[in-house]
């Protein structure tokens, strides 16, 4: 393998488009899809789906929900050993609501997702002869990662020879970073959104918000803009690396093709700067389409 992703993993049941919730009326909305989601499997189907060798480290409960998963994971050839599946878990389950606008609202459940810890990192790393990459997908969304243990974790993965990654979900978490803040001395990029670095960083401009993170020892910050592209902050250059509009159906996994994108293109030898233009690349295959692993199987 390649590149690991440790993170959790959900069934996206997206439903567009929907406007209001009204509380006693039953609603229509006009079509409707059921898939893997959550970031890392986002993340892990995307790596799979351009050609990158990906094993993904999580925990799902035993079911009608992982048998889902299980098929579009094996259609791209995901590597599942690392995969902890709980007999007598919950399904972790995502239910986004998607309006007009591309935007998706959720409400959640996290299952089966608060099963995993760094303990199953451990035993990734023990046999991770030969990878080049890990990233943590969803931190803040797991409760078993935020425990302390993480950041030596990611110190021997680097010490492996592995780079490291690691991107965040919009969370109370953000508000008491301090674990977070532990991590990115140990980490070779940082992938946030807007709001989720104002969030962290108390700052209202994204150049500042990155320069605010970087000053935390990260090697590379990258502020996710949606339709704008992203601020890069690294060491070789520091800017908006711009991307081209493009109409949006669903919005739902944009970030996580972003960061399948960018990490495919480090492995085959890009730089930064032209990673974050592979992961503007793969974010626009994901928007196209509802849900957030679906892009990946359109024709192009």
């Amino acid at each position: 393998m390649d590149a690991i992703v440790l993170g959790n993993v959900t069934l996206d049941v997206l439903c567009c488009h929907v406007e209001a919730v009204p509380r006693y009326d039953s609603l229509p909305f006009d079509k409707a899809v059921i898939a893997p989601g959550g970031c890392g499997s986002n993340v892990a189907v995307g790596l799979c789906a351009l050609g990158i060798a990906t094993a993904l480290a999580a925990s799902v409960a035993a079911g009608e929900a992982y048998a889902v998963m299980d098929s579009v994971w094996r259609s791209v050839g995901l590597d599942t050993r690392f995969i902890m599946i709980d007999e007598n878990g919950d399904p972790a389950v995502s239910v986004g609501l998607i309006d007009r606008q591309a935007q998706p609202r959720f409400i959640h459940t996290p299952g089966a997702n608060r099963g995993l810890s760094v303990d199953v990192l451990d035993r990734v790393l023990r046999t991770a002869k030969g990878t080049r990459f890990l990233h943590v997908a969803g931190f803040f969304a797991l409760p078993g990662l935020l425990d302390g243990r993480l950041p030596k974790m990611l110190e021997t993965a680097r010490a492996l020879g592995l780079a490291t990654s690691l991107d965040v979900i919009n969370s109370p978490y953000l508000d008491a970073p301090d674990l977070l803040w532990s991590c990115l001395p140990h980490l070779d990029y940082f992938f946030c959104n807007f709001r989720e670095g104002q969030r962290l960083t108390r700052c209202e401009e994204a150049s500042v918000v990155a320069g605010e993170i970087r000053l935390r020892q990260a090697g590379a910050v990258i502020v996710k803009l949606g339709e704008k592209g992203c601020w890069l902050d690294c060491s070789e250059f520091q800017g908006m690396i711009p991307t081209e509009p493009r109409k949006a159906v669903d919005t739902t996994g944009a970030g996580d093709a972003f960061a399948a994108g960018f990490i495919a293109a480090l492995l085959e030898g890009s730089n930064t700067e032209d990673a974050c233009r592979a992961g503007h690349c793969a974010a626009a295959r994901i928007v196209a389409s509802l849900g957030a692993v679906a892009g990946w199987f359109q024709t192009t």
